[in-house]
């Protein structure tokens, strides 16, 4: 199939197309002529980037990870061995930053819970220098 056929199937942009061309994920047929022939196959390996992207790997992690998953169901199973480590490796690395996003949106409230007192005047306190503290 064409680029616009591809486009539809996958609901992904020609651009991306071509991204995940030049990052290895992808490589569909080239015609003599130099257009891209997609085949069925393409249209799911997009699907698994797009999930796993959505898992939040990065496309460098993607293209290692690519080759070694299978769909089982609506879901992609892990088939070597060794992506199961890698994987616990990526969720380890998610959680940490999770952790990190929700201990700047708790400084975040707190530093807003503080806006009422300020709100009614419209300015900002003057900070204190070392000579009033």
């Amino acid at each position: 199939m064409r680029r616009k056929d591809m486009v539809r199937r996958t609901g992904v942009h020609e651009r991306l197309l071509r991204y995940y061309e030049k990052q290895g994920l992808l490589t569909p047929e080239r015609l003599p002529s130099g257009y891209r022939e997609y085949s069925e196959a393409d249209v799911e390996t997009v699907r698994r980037i797009r999930c796993l992207l959505t898992a939040g790997l990065s496309t460098t992690t993607i293209a290692q990870v690519l080759p070694c998953i299978r769909a089982d169901g609506e879901r992609l199973a892990p088939a070597c061995p060794s992506l199961v480590g890698q994987l616990q490796g990526e969720r380890q690395r998610i959680t940490t930053e999770i952790e990190a996003l929700r201990a700047a949106r708790a400084m975040l409230d707190t530093v807003l819970a503080a806006a009422p007192r300020f709100a009614d005047t419209g300015t900002c306190p003057e900070p204190l220098d070392d000579a009033r503290s």
